[in-house]
């Protein structure tokens, strides 16, 4: 068909045809702007001006028209999804007037405005851009980097900024130095053109010309000129130099590949560049370039490349080109010094470079770039000309401006490709419209319309081999009006001048497309139009996108031919179309506009706009297969013809429709092959619903209405025919199979094929290629119809090849499809072209398969890349796990695999290929493991599986099913997907939400519903995880009763009884005095509760966090009157509830979980209005510091608070800062510290009035910020500040108790676990110093800086020069305990000895003998042992001896020795010890260390109601006791004891008499700890914990609630920094809540004891982790899992950090610990496994015990429920039963359609009504894989791996199927074997049943027998010898040998 002879034959419908309008329009017209405009007339003028700008006004001037205002336009683009997945939806960018629309839909999806923005003056342009934020600064340079983040913004180009939002968010605006024409989007970034003012004629003065374009890599990033590298010039050398050649403008801009066209106005020609980012030589190049030239020099320096072509083409000399030498801007601003160029200070770009890491503030710096390219076109003043033409102006200049720092240029072009010169060149040539298209063979095309020419210019391009640049090839035109990509089709569609539509393939003619409903255009319409009588506005303005295309004003009014008319502003339309003289004609095209993917839109005369779809090369699966195969083989010229005869004969009007699409297909290839269909006798028979197709004209029907025999002949030989009688159906039915006589004429002459045709030469390729397609779709079983289909052109081809053995095989696949007697055509071999991949053999995939099971050798198997994706997977994963060979799936492929190209696409494959390399880098141990994570690597999912045949599938769910049973705990979520674990899947996919996007709430979220507890709503206590804490305690209501013990917020009970004798005023004085004792307890409470509810609430960020009041309030019980400490009856002390309400807030804020969204707004909006809750706002910032939430607030907020001068505020703030800065030696927060710490201040500074405590925070803060770094300056200082003496004022006279403990504390803390080895500080002698500071003597001379504030002595207290023990000991005993922390220093230890004579006991204070004690055990960390006689062995001797026994009733009497100082000696030398136990043992739940703790508590506890104790002194036996109580709280935290939480109640209820304040803060303090952050949290053992816990457990209580002198309050919150999350909790993963598993817990050995493991029934605090192993979930009961803490510890770590969930799976049959605590209730299903015989007993409605599959349970119903009058079924029911249990209970449920089919196949053989042996297939693959030899090996490795499939189902079908063809052969079969095998024709009933015999027995072709010369054999061992060869099983020759030896004798038996 020639394409001019029909033209109507060639039309293609276009489909879809829908008015289009843009969507934004409809939404302008309802968008609230006339609203605001009215607003806006009500302000006032000055407001005005702010909120317009100049901006505004210069839009006003600028407008050229009324109309102008009501300009729109649109752009469309094909829409982007957040994450992979294919969509199909357009997204449409709409700009009018000040507003842009952003709106997404498409035809099946309904239109959404998805964004609106509305900016102050008109929108010049706005588009899309994605910015890359690339994450190292550093490497600018590095193109290719991975670690870049994307931000997709849309840009909004108003006259003196241009706006960016980001999909974020983010907005930033970012202000234009110059006028802009056209901003482009880049890969990069934007790309601007600056407007040439009066094209800049250049200046009398030689002068620079300014660049013209510019890019902006980032919004917050200056604007920088781009750099052009053009080649070698005239002067040889490559240049670099700035884009100033006005001439140029920008056509086109394209991201991938990133290339730039542009237009040289003055040339005419377009030039395309490759746009990349500059190399550091190319800036230096640049910059360089610039500082040479001190004075601009004529042309000679500049050898522009775009100046040289023009040069060469005019043919006239280079320096009078109007080029002015290119270089920069500097040399321009050192020349001419220019106000524009001032320059800049260092620190506003320094603030530029940061602020992309930022939250964007105003692009601040942007305005610096207004000031440097100021780009004003005003006329410069006379002062300054004078100055330019001074001589020695210049150089004097250069030096005046020396700080001007030159601008970087960032993205640089290099020439690529520059159109040809001609000689007839218009002037206006410039392209309209410049697209990338790839045409069907996948080569690209950059295509360009030029209007004025009415022609579309096409260039070919490539990239080079080494992918470094692209090449050009030759330009071919296409006469064109207008055209339009359409890229889903890979075509373009052009208009004609004609006014026909018309798609092209690349630069192939396809056809015209006929558009339903619009007339064709007639021939009258194709003459040249009259032209317009109005003349073209080409007004060029940057306000008119449209057009920019116009050429510059001085060529005057262009009155081209009618195509210009497009460009002309909507406006003239209509009076155009009302001027037209054939205006009757009616409607014609006449613009293309907005191609999405195949969607485009057509501009119709009568100013609508149609969209139309063009259609789409194929729908059907299998013909688009086919189509690429025959493409990817065949030459690219002759693919490309066959496409488009494909394309026209599919999509011609009235077209088949989806079912007949494989027919029209047939007859289209074998067409073009030559082959004669209308001759044919089966593709005559073809059915194309609907004989339209034009490409069979002639008509099937014949004129006579009567029928004819023929017509019943016909019908007979119809394939439908053939079908039906194969079709069981038929069977079923008993219909006798009807005689066929043979049609008549078609035998008589024998059809040769036409070798003229396309693919004539090429039919062997095609038809190789074909049979590989089939062999892929065999893979598929979804493909059966497309198979049958594509097996029928197969067996013609073939047959007309002549290649039996193809035939012979598609025979054993489709016995009754394929019959022998066909036509065959007469091919003349000689014109062949066999292609070298062409094989005799066919290539089967299956019976590749099976060689590998068997284990023989494989040749390769040919397979296409890019379509026989399957046939490559299945190959290569066998080759693995089978043949057991690991290189297959690395990069090179070839042992197995031959690719099959046409020799062009070298390279497209090898980058393919590199897809499966494998990646995967975590250890893999197995075969296994290492298939299912390649195969997840490449793609394959479970869906994939599915649809993969049985038999081919089970080597892969072999895999699946041994990965599922030893999983890894780390491995990605794919690959946990695919082998159905859907616990670790879900595991993995938590734990890769980032941070950011993380859930806010933890997973296992409680939702109380509010309301219902409103009494006790207030309490603080009520976002505790119940959930979890239930399933932790679930015995009993330990949780509530510790919520009662805690709780602060309500009025506590006064129970005074009134003694007759009392009055009502003292009565009621005695009340208020006992709720002082019970408020005493009250205000102890937080420090508790904060422990309690650690980190458990994720706060609402628009709400404010609620602090629970403090109620210092009681109710007296008989009728519940109000006790109030404010009635003015007793004297309260004052600020007494200062310090209480400060722990109160730090509590409220220690809930947020340090995993929360909070800001720095947020924490500022928490700010009380009220200053009486000031303090509590002090505690909630330190709360925050501690859960690391203050780094987010800004320094500003700081300062700001700590200018208020509150003293809780700063103390708060100043501890919180530090602590959220642990270890950083963070320089700002030391700077923040050191200002209220004097001794860090130099000698000279003023004395600053900072109050006591808040220097002592201030010490503690630096202790924290350099917390383990051994700073030297920092140890020095604290060092002296430990013996600070009081000065002369009372500055440091009160208190100074705290302030030498904070700096120990402090000193520790820098110098933390460091012990001998200090760098650098041994001459600071820190151990002596401090042991002099402990046990006194004569105070040393001050050295360093601040002698001078010591000289004077205090004026308060009288020291005299020693050392004042009892100020410094604590700190300096607590400091050494630190620096040697864990040394097990014994030198060290023995100076904390406790003295061991009365004389020296004397000297030392008892409290300090406890702290002595402690220090010496935290030294020797390893000696401490959990038992009463290490504690004992503490003690020394001489108090030992003397000591009184707890029970005494009388006391001993002595006169020598002190029994007081002695007993109080002992008690607090216990309790030290006891307190080491706790540090050595925290968190730990030692059993040995909690029962000799509770030994000593209960035993203080009754020595305090012995007689004896008031020897000892109540107050130290209750200090002791609250000591002892901390340390059992530290052992056994978060684990909720119950008789610790006995003792807590206990001392709880004792509220008279010696308990003060701090006993009740310590004893609730243990309360806390024992349910640390509700049981999720424990404390950890490491040296940082340690010091954290020393600060905050310090054994030196407060008195009462003000009380800071011996230790500051505010440290005891600092537990939160030795808490560590160390719950791990079972969650179910399909009911999605916590339940109970059993875990394994596996202990690294250490000196202690050896490796062991231990049983904890999860949810459970875990050990510490650096003592793990490794840690597993138990079966039975779940999927076992591994945690295999050997590799690293922050898999489980991250796990514990999110909530500690570890999702978990219940196997089949079993039920949860809650549902069956005891195992019972699954025990039935244990006997049910154990006995097979029992399993017809197993009842269909068990099977709920076993699976919550719904799919199973509807299998049981279905097909395992008995019904009436079953007969003969019940035997199936019975196997279907068996079968599902089975499926159930080894658990695998995926098995049970395997199992199905195979009893499916089994019987359909037995019934010998297979039509086809595809099952057969499988079953044999299945058999031969069970009997491989790899599989076999496995098994021996370990037997009691649940046999995949139960051990006698196979072996009884395999029987079955034996014993089925056996008789078969005996029943007359093996005639027709015979009759096969010696090459006669066999009776067509026997056909299927030889076939599987085939199969089955993998019998040898004739051909194959032949050849191997089998005729002769005698005997039996020869046939055997011969048949060695052909791979042929014994069991098969045994059944064959009587046919073959013709002689029944001789074969003996």
């Amino acid at each position: 068909m020639s394409d001019h002879s029909d033209e109507r034959a060639t039309m293609i419908a276009a489909g879809d045809l829908q008015e289009f309008a843009p969507r934004g329009r409809e939404h302008c017209r309802r968008h609230p702007s006339a609203l605001t405009l009215q607003l806006r007339r009500l302000q006032p003028a000055s407001e005005l001006c702010s909120s317009d700008g100049a901006a505004g006004l210069v839009g006003c001037l600028r407008e050229v028209t009324i109309h102008e205002r009501q300009r729109e336009s649109w752009q469309l683009r094909k829409g982007v999804s957040d994450v992979g997945e294919a969509v199909d939806f357009d997204e449409e960018l709409y700009v009018a007037s000040n507003m842009v629309i952003w709106s997404k839909g498409s035809k099946n999806h309904a239109s959404a405005v998805y964004k609106a923005f509305t900016v102050d003056s008109p929108v010049l342009q706005a588009l899309w851009c994605d910015f890359t934020i690339p994450q190292d600064k550093s490497e600018k340079a590095d193109v290719s980097g991975s670690d870049e983040i994307v931000e997709k913004c849309i840009c909004i180009l108003q006259n003196s900024c241009i706006n960016v939002h980001s999909i974020e968010g983010k907005d930033y605006i970012a202000a234009l130095p110059f006028q802009v024409a056209n901003v482009w989007p880049t890969k990069y970034g934007l790309l601007f053109e600056r407007t040439s003012s009066s094209h800049e004629v250049p200046p009398s003065p030689p002068r620079e010309p300014l660049p013209t374009m510019f890019s902006m890599l980032h919004p917050l990033d200056e604007i920088t000129p781009l750099v052009c590298k053009s080649g070698a010039g005239v002067f040889g050398s490559a240049r670099v130099q700035y884009v100033a050649d006005y001439t140029l403008r920008i056509v086109f801009l394209n991201a991938e590949p990133s290339i730039v066209m542009t237009y040289d106005t003055v040339q005419s020609l377009h030039t395309v560049w490759a746009l990349r980012r500059v190399k550091p030589e190319e800036q230096n190049m640049v910059l360089k370039f610039s500082e040479q030239m001190g004075t601009p020099q004529p042309m000679a320096t500049s050898s522009s490349l775009t100046a040289h072509l023009r040069s060469l083409s005019k043919g006239d000399s280079p320096v009078g080109s109007p080029f002015q030498n290119y270089s920069s801007i500097h040399s321009q601003s050192r020349s001419v010094s220019s106000p524009s160029m001032q320059s800049r200070s260092p620190s506003i770009s320094n603030m530029a470079a940061l602020s992309r890491s930022y939250s964007p503030a105003l692009g601040v710096h942007s305005f610096s770039g207004v000031q440097r390219f100021n780009f004003s076109s005003s006329t410069q003043s006379p002062k300054r000309h004078s100055i330019t033409h001074s001589p020695n102006s210049t150089s004097s200049d250069s030096f005046l401006i020396p700080e001007t720092e030159p601008i970087v240029p960032e993205l640089c072009i290099d020439h690529l490709w520059t159109e040809t010169v001609t000689n007839m060149r218009e002037k206006n040539s410039q392209a309209s419209k410049v697209f990338i298209t790839t045409d069907l063979c996948g080569q690209k095309f950059l295509c360009f319309l030029v209007e004025s020419q009415l022609q579309l210019r096409c260039v070919k391009f490539q990239e080079s081999n080494d992918k470094s640049q692209l090449i050009f090839g030759s330009v071919t035109s296409i006469q064109a009006k207008d055209a339009a990509p359409v890229q889903g089709i890979d075509m373009l569609l052009v208009l004609e001048g004609s006014g026909n539509l018309v798609l092209y393939s690349g630069v192939v003619r396809v056809g015209k497309v006929f558009i339903p409903g619009l007339p064709a255009p007639s021939l009258t319409m194709s003459t040249q139009m009259p032209r317009p009588s109005t003349p073209l506005d080409s007004v060029s303005t940057p306000s008119k996108p449209l057009n920019k295309h116009l050429g510059p004003l001085e060529e005057g009014v262009l009155l081209s031919p009618v195509p210009e008319l497009r460009d002309s502003s909507k406006l003239h339309e209509s009076t155009y179309v009302e001027d037209c003289t054939f205006q009757q004609l009616g409607t014609f095209i006449h613009a293309l506009r907005d191609p999405v993917h195949n969607r485009v839109t057509l501009e119709l005369s009568n100013n609508t706009m149609v969209r139309i779809t063009i259609p789409e090369i194929a729908t059907s699966e299998l013909v688009k297969r086919c189509l690429q195969g025959v493409k990817a083989i065949l030459p690219k010229e002759i693919a490309v013809q066959m496409l488009v005869k494909w394309y026209n004969a599919y999509n011609a009007p009235g077209g088949p429709s989806y079912h007949s699409e494989w027919n029209l297909f047939v007859t289209c290839l074998m067409n073009m092959m030559g082959y004669n269909t209308e001759r044919l006798s089966w593709t005559r028979n073809l059915d194309f619903e609907g004989s339209l197709s034009p490409v069979i004209a002639p008509k099937k029907a014949r004129p006579s209405e009567t029928g004819s025999d023929e017509d019943w002949e016909y019908l007979l030989s119809s394939d439908y025919h053939r079908n039906v009688e194969s079709h069981p159906v038929a069977k079923a039915l008993r219909l006798d199979p009807l005689e066929v006589l043979a049609p008549k004429d078609d035998f008589l002459q024998s059809l040769s094929l036409d070798s003229s045709t396309l693919l004539f030469t090429h039919i062997p390729a095609i038809f190789f290629v074909l049979h590989l397609i089939y062999e892929e779709l065999k893979l598929n079983s979804l493909m059966g119809e497309g198979i049958r289909s594509l097996v029928v052109l197969l067996v013609q081809l073939a047959r007309d090849l002549k290649l039996e053995a193809y035939i012979d095989y598609y025979y054993r696949d489709y016995p009754a499809l394929v019959k022998t007697s066909r036509q065959a055509c007469v091919i003349d071999q000689g014109f062949m072209h066999h292609p070298s991949f062409f094989s005799a053999e066919p290539p089967s995939i299956f019976q590749w398969l099976s060689s590998c099971l068997k284990g023989e050798g494989v040749q390769p198997y040919p397979y296409l890349p890019g379509i026989c994706e399957r046939s490559k997977l299945v190959v290569l994963s066998v080759a693995l796990y089978v043949l057991g060979d690991e290189s297959a799936v690395s990069n090179e492929a070839s042992h197995y695999l031959y690719k099959i190209t046409s020799g062009q696409r070298k390279q497209q494959i090898e980058q393919d290929d590199s897809r499966c390399s494998f990646r995967h880098n975590t250890s893999v141990s197995s075969l296994a493991e290492k298939l299912v994570i390649w195969m997840t690597n490449v793609g394959f999912t479970l869906r994939d599986l599915e649809s993969l045949p049985f038999g081919v599938a089970l080597p892969i769910r072999d895999a699946i099913y041994y990965c599922r049973e030893q999983p890894a705990s780390d491995w990605p979520e794919a690959v946990c997907l695919l082998i159905g674990r859907q616990d670790l899947s879900k595991q993995a996919c938590e734990g890769n939400l980032q941070k950011g996007k993380s859930s806010v709430g933890p997973v296992l979220s409680s939702d109380i519903p509010s309301g219902t507890e409103s009494e006790e709503d207030e309490d603080g206590m009520n976002d505790m995880n119940e959930e979890v804490m239930s399933l932790i305690w679930s015995e009993d209501l330990r949780v509530q009763e510790v919520r009662r013990l805690l709780q602060s917020a309500s009025p506590v009970r006064v129970n005074v009884v009134q003694m007759p004798e009392a009055s009502d005023h003292e009565y009621i004085e005695e009340k208020e005095n006992r709720l002082l004792q019970l408020c005493q307890r009250t205000m102890a409470l937080p420090v508790g509760r904060g422990m309690f509810t650690l980190f458990s609430y994720h706060p609402i960020p628009t709400e404010q966090l609620p602090i629970p009041k403090l109620n210092l309030t009681g109710r007296a019980p008989p009728r519940n009157t109000t006790v109030d400490l404010n009635s003015g009856n007793i004297d309260v002390p004052p600020n007494m509830a200062c310090w209480a309400s400060f722990h109160n807030g730090v509590a409220a804020g220690l809930k947020i979980a340090p995993a929360s969204q909070i800001d720095s707004a947020w924490i500022v909006y928490n700010k009380p209005k009220i200053a009486e809750l000031a303090n509590e706002y002090a505690g909630f910032l330190m709360a925050l510091g501690l859960n690391g939430h203050l780094t987010k607030l800004a320094t500003l907020n700081i300062h700001d608070y700590l200018t208020k001068g509150h003293e809780m505020t700063s103390i708060g703030l100043l501890l919180g800062v530090s602590a959220a800065k642990l270890g950083t030696m963070d320089m700002a927060i030391t700077r923040l510290l050191s200002i209220h710490i004097p001794a860090l201040l130099p000698p000279t500074s003023t004395e600053l009035d900072v109050p006591h405590n808040v220097q002592v925070a201030a010490v503690i803060g630096i202790g924290l910020v350099y917390q383990g770094t051994a700073h030297r300056h920092t140890a020095e200082v604290l060092l002296a500040e430990i013996g600070r003496p009081p000065g002369p004022e009372m500055e440091y006279c009160t208190d100074r108790e705290s302030y030498s403990l904070a700096s120990g504390l402090a000193l520790g803390m820098v110098c933390l676990g460091h012990g001998s080895n200090l760098i650098g500080m041994s001459d600071l002698n820190v151990p002596e110093q401090l042991y002099q500071y402990m046990v006194g003597g004569h105070r040393r001379f001050q050295a360093g800086m601040h002698r001078e504030k010591h000289k004077s002595p205090s004026y308060q207290i009288k020291e005299g020069d020693t050392i004042n023990v009892d100020v410094t000991c604590p700190g300096a005993t607590l400091a050494l305990a630190m620096i040697y922390l864990k040394t097990n220093n014994r030198s060290i230890a023995d100076w904390l000895q406790a003295p061991d004579t009365m004389y020296l006991l004397d000297f030392v204070k008892p409290e300090f003998l406890l702290l002595r004690t402690l220090a010496r055990c935290l030294i020797l960390w390893d000696d401490i042992w959990p038992d009463s006689k290490w504690v004992n062995s503490n003690v020394p001797q001489i108090i030992r001896e003397n000591s009184i026994s707890l029970h005494a009733t009388e006391l001993p009497s002595s006169e020598d020795l002190s029994l007081e100082t002695l007993a109080q000696a002992h008690v607090y030398i216990i309790a030290g010890a006891c307190l080491s136990l706790g540090f050595r043992f925290a968190g730990s739940e030692n059993l040995a260390a909690f029962k000799c703790l509770y030994k000593y508590a209960t035993d203080f506890l009754k020595c305090l109601s012995a007689p004896t104790a008031s020897i000892t002194g109540h107050y130290n036996l209750e200090t002791c006791l609250s000591v002892l109580l901390l340390s059992l709280a530290m052992v056994m935290a978060g684990s909720g004891n119950l008789k610790v939480l006995q003792l807590c109640r206990f001392m709880h209820k004792k509220t008279g008499g010696e308990m003060n304040y701090g006993f009740h803060l310590a004893h609730h303090m243990a309360l806390g700890l024992l349910f640390l952050g509700g049981g999720r949290y424990s404390l950890s053992t490491s040296n940082s914990s340690i010091a954290a816990l020393l600060c905050a457990l310090y054994p030196h209580f407060p008195v009462h609630s003000t009380d800071n002198r011996y230790h500051l309050q505010a440290l005891r919150h600092l537990y939160v920094l030795a808490a560590e999350p160390r719950l791990l909790t079972p969650v179910d993963v399909d009911s999605n809540t916590p339940c109970y598993a059993l875990i394994e817990v596996t202990y690294k050995g250490t000196q202690w004891y050896a490796e062991t493991t231990e049983e904890l029934m999860a949810p459970t605090l875990l050990p510490e982790l650096h003592l793990l192993k490794q840690i597993r979930v138990k079966g039975p009961r779940y999927w076992e899992l591994l945690i295999d803490l050997s590799k690293g510890t922050n898999h489980l770590k991250s796990i514990l950090s999110k909530g500690g969930v570890l999702y978990v799976k219940l196997r089949a049959g079993q039920l949860s610990y809650k549902e069956d605590p005891m195992g019972w209730r699954s025990l039935l299903a244990q006997t049910v496994t154990h006995q097979n015989s029992e399993a017809r007993a197993f009842k269909p409605e068990a099977i709920s015990a076993f699976t919550s599959d719904p799919a199973l349970f509807s299998f049981a119903d279905y097909f395992c429920k008995p019904t009436v009058n079953m007969g003969q079924k019940q035997e199936i029911l019975d196997l279907f039963s068996s079968i599902l249990y089975e499926c159930v209970t080894q658990e695998n449920p995926e098995m049970l359609p395997t199992y199905i089919a195979i009893d499916q196949a089994v019987r359909r053989l037995e019934r010998r009504e297979m039509s086809e042996t595809f099952e057969l297939w499988q079953i044999k693959l299945v058999l031969e894989f069970f009997s491989s030899r790899s599989h076999q090996e496995r098994m021996s490795r370990n037997p009691n791996r649940g046999l995949f499939m139960n051990s006698e189902f196979l072996p009884v079908m395999k029987c079955t199927i034996d014993n089925t063809l056996d008789q078969w052969l005996q029943a007359g079969g093996d005639v027709s074997l015979h009759s096969y095998l010696s090459g006669q024709p066999t009776e067509e009933s026997q056909l299927s049943m030889l076939a599987c015999f085939l199969i089955y027995h993998s019998v040898p072709t004739p051909g194959q027998l032949a050849a191997g010369g089998l005729e002769g054999s005698t005997n039996f061992s020869e046939l055997l010898s011969k048949f060695k060869q052909l791979n042929m099983p014994v069991r098969a020759l045994l059944r064959l040998a009587p046919l073959l030896l013709r002689n029944p004798q001789s074969m003996v038996l």
